[in-house]
Formats: structure tokens, sequence, C-alpha cells
């Protein structure tokens, strides 16, 4: 089912609200995940996947879900925000996070939860319950992104500079044009070099580049966070790992090839129509192939969570998954 969302009126995030209980949980290499929980303790389970990759969590976050009616489990993933060490690439693939998935929900005692996740935190949500499905109690998805060879090339070589030149020239700035035909490559060199200078000025220039254009107010929006240089470096090395390496799926369009394994449960979709970071395509081909999902086309929003009409469909979106 596909809809365009409503204008008005629209729902807003829910209070502002703290953990009842954080910590850190080990893994089976060098990583510890920090991870978080608030709202009932004895509420409908969910589990929050934050984008990026090398993205974190963050306050606001939680305030996406009721928190009387919500148990809400955040974590940032292998090498993010405050699980460490920060910014590293070892044993940091798809799989892996995965595996830290369950690990997490063991450990919080949950049989079946709802999987909450946007932009690459939707990747990661299709793969874990593609994986899992019988983890999964519902799926509620922002910004779809597929991790395809065709998403990647118009974000990151050719396609989203025809709509943004103005932070496309910033972007290709830290390039020799020598090397620019394969900027992800390019990028990734500097990111992994030993020159720190280099490294984190490439870190914040890959960083702003995603800022600048997640909003369809352009640039002037960008969230000052993409230019902090200490997430920019986590962010910017976690995700072109992740993106040179095509996501670490076995084959390109995994994620479809594989949607059936999942149509049977229930699904809610927030896509903005003017989302460039992950173009509208994406969120349509993955229509086409679960055409039982509810799939809400928000058409004055881009792919910024915190776009009203995208808040709008989340919240609603998070009542009706804790109804199920």
């Amino acid at each position: 089912m596909a809809f365009q969302s409503s204008t008005t009126p629209r729902r807003d995030l829910f209070p502002e609200i703290e953990p009842f209980a954080s910590g850190f949980m080990p893994t089976n290499g060098v990583h510890q995940i920090y991870y978080e929980e608030c709202g009932n303790p004895n509420g409908v389970p969910v589990v929050v996947l934050h984008g990026g990759p090398g993205g974190a969590v963050n306050p606001g976050m939680r305030r996406y879900f009721d928190p009387k009616r919500y148990r809400i489990i955040l974590f940032d993933q292998r090498g993010c925000g405050r699980s460490t060490p920060n910014a590293s690439l070892e044993d940091n693939t798809t799989w892996s996070l995965i595996d830290d998935i369950e690990r997490l929900r063991e450990r919080c005692g949950v049989d079946r939860w709802v999987v909450f996740g946007g932009s690459w935190g939707s990747t990661l949500s299709m793969a874990y319950a593609i994986t899992h499905p019988e983890r999964v109690r519902a799926l509620v998805l922002r910004g779809i992104f597929l991790l395809t060879r065709k998403e990647l090339h118009w974000f990151y070589q050719d396609g989203a500079s025809m709509l943004f030149p103005d932070a496309w020239e910033r972007f290709i700035a830290p390039i020799p044009e020598a090397e620019r035909g394969d900027l992800m490559e390019a990028y990734f060199r500097r990111l992994t070099g030993d020159d720190r200078e280099t490294q984190l000025r490439c870190a914040v220039a890959w960083s702003s580049w995603e800022g600048e254009t997640v909003s369809v107010e352009g640039p002037a929006a960008r969230p000052d966070k993409f230019v902090d240089p200490e997430f920019a470096l986590a962010f910017a090395r976690i995700e072109c790992w992740y993106f040179k390496n095509a996501g670490f799926f076995p084959e390109d369009g995994w994620l479809l090839n594989n949607i059936q394994r999942i149509r049977h449960l229930p699904c809610w979709i927030a896509q903005g129509r003017f989302d460039v970071v992950t173009p509208m395509s994406g969120a349509w081909a993955l229509h086409r192939a679960w055409p039982e999902a509810r799939l809400e086309i928000v058409p004055d929003a881009g792919h910024a969570s915190s776009e009203p009409g995208i808040v709008d469909s989340l919240v609603r979106a998070t009542d009706w998954a804790a109804g199920l």
C-alpha cells in the first residue's frame, strides 16, 4: 500500500526522557557496545538502529516512541558514538552488527521486538529481519537505502552533485582531479592513511556532504554534528569502509532478492519525496517487491528524520506498531 501523507494536523515528538538503564556489552572481539534503555521496562520492546553506518544514537531518537507503551532499546554500532574503540574498522561488517543485535536482544531478555531504523538503519533493519525473521514483531523504516551500486554512484559519484553543485564542490575539494573518477576509493585511502591532518580534513568534507544534502532546506540546514571532527572521523571512516565493500552483501541487490523472507511481517515505511541522500526510487522498488508494507510518501520532506512530515509519519507508525 502506498499513500501520500497528509500535511495537517501533524504529530510531534514525545517529551524528552532519560534512560532507566545503560551499559556496555562485550563482543567476541575488541568492540564494546554502548546501549541504553528508556521508557516503560514492561512495554513493547523496540530496538533503534541508527544511520550512517558510522552515526550514533542521540537523545532525540528516544522521542519517536510513547514512553508509556514502549521499552526503547538503543545502541551505538561498532566504532560509533560511545562504543569503543572509536572509528575502528576491525571486525566491523553488516554481519557482525547483526550478531550484536542478537546478542543485545538476548542480553535484554527480549523474544521479539519492533525494529526501527532510518537510512543505513533501514538497510540494517531489513538485513537483520531477513536473517532473523522470527525475532521481529514489526518494522518501522525511514529513508529506504538498499545499498546498491546505483545508489552509491548517485550520491558519491554522479547524480546528487547536479542538485547540490555548491556542496559538491566542497566535497570533492580534498581530492585531486586525477583521482575523482572513483571518489569512494580516493577518500578511503585518505581516511585510513597516516596523515592525521588529511584524515580529519577528509572526514569533515565527507560528513559535511551528507549534512548539506540531508534536508530540503539545503546546505543552510546542515546539522552541527557533521562538522565536528570527532563525529566526522568515525562517520566518514566507517561509512566509506562499508560503501567501498558494498555493505558486505554477497551480491548487488541482496536485500530485494531476499525480501520474500519478511513479506509476512508488518512494515511501515516513511519516505521523503525529495530525499536526495536515499532517493525515493529505492522505497518504490521496495514497495513493488513488498506490496503488503505500508509506504507513506511525505510530499514536502527530504532525508532528515527531523523534518515535520517525517516526524509525523514515524510517530504514527510507532503508535501503530505498539498496537499490533
